[in-house]
C-alpha cells in the first residue's frame, strides 16, 4: 500500500560534561554549528522601537499609498471645517479667576499658598506620627471631646452667649476682610 520512509536526524552537540558541569566548546571548532550574528550596536529600546514603528508605517503606507493619501486629506478637511465651541467653565472657576485678576502682588500670594501647602503637608506628617504612639491618640480624643463640651456650654447653650459669639465672629470677619458684614 503506502510505503513509509524514515529518515534519521542527527544533531551534534558541542557540550561535554566535566565534573558534573556542562561546558561548551568553542563554536569556531565545530564546522556544523551555525551562529547568528550578534548586534554590536548599543541601542536603547526606545529608539529601536521608534525606528521599527516608523519602518512598519512606511511599509504600510507604501502598499496602500492612494488610500492613505485620501484618508489624510479627508481627515485634514474635517479638522479644518469642524468648529469647536468653547467649554463653559463652572461659576466657582470664574470667581477664582476674577479674584486672581484683582490681586496686585501675585508673587506674594503664590508664596503664601506654597507655604500653606508645605505647612499642611508637615502637620499631616506630625499628626500621623503622633497617631502611631500608644495611648496618645486616646488622650487627645478625650481632650477634644472635653473642650468641645466646654465650648458648647460656654458659648452656645444660652442665648446671650450665642449672640456674643455671633457678634465676635462678625467683628473678626470685618477686621480680616476690611468690610462690614
Amino acid at each position: 500500500m503506502a510505503s513509509t520512509s524514515s529518515s534519521t536526524l542527527t544533531l551534534s552537540s558541542s557540550t561535554t560534561l566535566v565534573d558534573g558541569k556542562v561546558s561548551r566548546k568553542s563554536q569556531a571548532t565545530t564546522p556544523k554549528c551555525v551562529t547568528l550574528p550578534t548586534q554590536t550596536h548599543s541601542w536603547n529600546s526606545t529608539s529601536f522601537c521608534g525606528k521599527f514603528a516608523r519602518n512598519v508605517m512606511a511599509m504600510a503606507s507604501s502598499t496602500a499609498g492612494e488610500v492613505t493619501t485620501e484618508a489624510v486629506a479627508t481627515t485634514e478637511a474635517v479638522a479644518t471645517t469642524e468648529i469647536v465651541e468653547p467649554i463653559e467653565l463652572p461659576s466657582f472657576v470664574k470667581t477664582i479667576q476674577q479674584a486672581w485678576d484683582k490681586v496686585e502682588d501675585k508673587y506674594a500670594v503664590s508664596t503664601i499658598g506654597v507655604a500653606a501647602a508645605v505647612a499642611l503637608w508637615g502637620s499631616a506628617g506630625v499628626i500621623s506620627a503622633i497617631d502611631r504612639l500608644p495611648l496618645v491618640p486616646g488622650v487627645l480624643e478625650v481632650v477634644g471631646i472635653g473642650y468641645t463640651g466646654w465650648f458648647a456650654y460656654k458659648n452656645i447653650v444660652f442665648k446671650s452667649n450665642r449672640e456674643a459669639l455671633v457678634q465676635k465672629i462678625k467683628e473678626t470677619y470685618s477686621e480680616i476682610t476690611g468690610s462690614n458684614y
